[in-house]
């Protein structure tokens, strides 16, 4: 699951990125609101993590700007404030839930959780290709021989596959909505997980195929 960050604190910024790593989330972390619609504009998204105060967009104009686009992604907003106004404001502008300074992170992660969850639930909970399933809940690939539980990254590529079957996705596409632009890993690294689930649906004796097309990317295909 790929997250945004916007927060102006860097050290903040930095050790909840670190927090939310080990918890299998894929996360870019921008420092103002423009930035934070920017990234917006030009990333998938699951969820958003958004501060209210913040240079040149504040968090709230921000979101304003997200809903009034008709995007529906789940919002998580920060704030020092405690006042029941400001919460207020931040819920009635489309916001999903809040946390106010300072937060425990066990707090953070579950509401993230429960926030991430009310949008699985809308969409289906599981995805069918073949004689493969994959659970959106547990993270599980399975065929009638058996399941294997896949590492998020490895969850997030053949969940991209399997929403798009038969769609030729190249290697810059899959590194950008699952890597992110601040990534410090080389491209080849799509390879190296697409190899991995490809082994992996070879063991459960799955129907279909991670096919790759010469400088144009990788579909998901039934074998034949």
């Amino acid at each position: 699951m790929r997250l945004l960050l916007a927060e102006d604190e860097k050290a903040l910024a930095k050790a909840l990125k670190a927090i939310l790593e080990r918890s299998n989330y894929s996360v870019d972390a921008v420092y103002d609101g423009e930035a934070a619609l920017e990234y917006m504009a030009a990333g998938n998204y699951d969820g958003i993590i958004l501060d209210i105060m913040m240079p040149k967009k504040d968090g709230l104009t921000v979101l304003k700007e997200i809903r009034k686009k008709g995007s529906k992604i789940p919002v998580l907003l920060l704030t020092a404030k405690g006042e029941v106004d400001d919460k207020v404001e931040g819920l009635d502008a489309g916001a999903n839930d809040y946390l106010t300074k300072p937060f425990h992170a066990k707090e953070l992660l579950a509401r993230l959780r429960a926030m991430t969850r009310v949008q699985m639930e809308s969409e289906d909970s599981q995805l069918k290709a073949g004689n493969v399933t994959l659970d959106r809940a547990t993270f599980e690939l399975t065929t009638p021989k058996g399941s294997i539980r896949l590492a998020n990254k490895e969850y997030q590529m053949m969940e991209f596959l399997m929403s798009n079957p038969g769609h030729l996705i190249s290697s810059e596409r899959f590194f950008e909505k699952i890597w992110g632009y601040d990534s410090e890993a080389e491209l080849n690294v799509v390879w190296v997980y697409l190899s991995n689930l490809r082994k992996k649906l070879s063991s459960l004796d799955a129907d279909i195929q991670i096919r790759a097309t010469r400088n144009a990317g990788y579909s998901l295909e039934e074998l034949k």
